[in-house]
């Protein structure tokens, strides 16, 4: 394990090989894996650390806090907001969007967070995970504004999720691949164990919360039933079932052995169009599966190419291996 590469050393060499990198990128990434550090360290002590439990606050979501939810978008501003590498930041557990602090110099990045994904996970001791997407500021904004943060998910320039599992892991592409990297609690170090991540074209496994059921439209109710059906049905094959309520966790099994994600539209209510964030969930794991070999979308269209009109927008999430998400997608036209 000695000679293994370490993150930093991956991303200077992405550098070096000519990928479109710069110091200011290395530096930003590395302070991440310093926050997920911190959150594996909280994470991983539980009751010991008194991080279980509500803090008995809501979110702009209108979502319970956990404490860990807290604890979590605190670590990601502290580790992130001095180094001069940010021009600013949101986070899916703040309201506005955050100013780095005028003591600290400006950097040429904007970051999307969703500091604690599946955080209902936490007390029940099941796999939770950290989120986050990166974009190069607009041109000339010092002082971003809430108008400078509603970019497109195809101007991202990084994106990643950490997973604090049995091992915790962090998934990342720069547009060059998928890599992940295992945290080594002997050195403290995220080294690389995972290159060139792929995502089959085919799969055998749908993850999906079957109790929103009655309120899907037609299509997913047609792709859902044929898979229920197995090999007595026209797909004439059968299917597992998979359900963590962890984006990252689902996410990280279909990069591993191939799947379909569906959080699709429903009309459970009628104010939420999607219950996933396009800027903390739904665009930073798209540009991971797409760049693995995958497909994302809404049903509709890209997620990626969807403009954005609110920093905690949500759309409906479709995503995975190739040829099932494809399926899915010619049932909705």
């Amino acid at each position: 394990m000695e000679n293994t590469i370490t993150l930093k050393q991956h991303l200077i060499a992405e550098q070096r090989a000519g990928q479109a990198i710069d110091a200011h990128l290395i530096d930003l990434l590395d302070d991440v894996g310093s926050a997920c550090k911190e959150i594996h360290d909280a994470t991983s002590h539980g009751a010991l650390y008194d991080v279980l439990g509500s803090a008995d606050v809501e979110n702009v979501q209108g979502e319970v806090q956990k404490k860990l939810d807290v604890m979590s978008n605190e670590m990601f501003i502290r580790r992130t907001e001095a180094s001069g590498n940010l021009a600013g930041m949101a986070s899916e557990e703040e309201d506005d969007v955050y100013s780095i602090p005028s003591e600290h110099p400006r950097g040429p990045y904007l970051m999307y967070f969703d500091p604690l994904d599946g955080s209902s996970n936490i007390d029940v001791n099941i796999t939770v995970g950290s989120i986050f997407s990166i974009v190069k500021c607009p041109e000339g904004v010092t002082d971003p504004k809430l108008k400078d943060y509603l970019i497109p998910g195809t101007e991202q320039v990084c994106a990643g999720f950490t997973l604090y599992g049995p091992s915790t892991l962090m998934i990342l592409t720069t547009g060059n691949g998928v890599v992940g990297f295992t945290l080594d609690p002997g050195t403290g170090e995220f080294k690389l164990t995972h290159e060139n991540i792929t995502i089959p074209d085919d799969t055998s496994e749908f993850a999906v919360n079957m109790s929103n059921q009655r309120f899907w439209e037609a299509p997913v109710q047609k792709y859902v039933q044929e898979c229920m059906d197995g090999v007595t049905g026209e797909r004439d094959k059968n299917f597992n079932m998979r359900w963590v309520a962890s984006m990252v966790g689902e996410v990280f099994r279909i990069l591993t052995r191939g799947g379909i994600f569906l959080y699709p539209f429903d009309t459970k209510d009628a104010a939420k169009p999607g219950k996933l964030r396009l800027m903390y969930e739904a665009n930073p794991m798209s540009f991971i599966v797409e760049q693995a070999g995958g497909v994302s979308s809404t049903g509709r269209g890209r997620i990626m190419e969807v403009t954005p009109d609110a920093i905690h927008q949500r759309v409906p999430v479709i995503l995975g291996s190739k040829n099932e998400v494809n399926r899915l997608i010619s049932y909705h036209k």
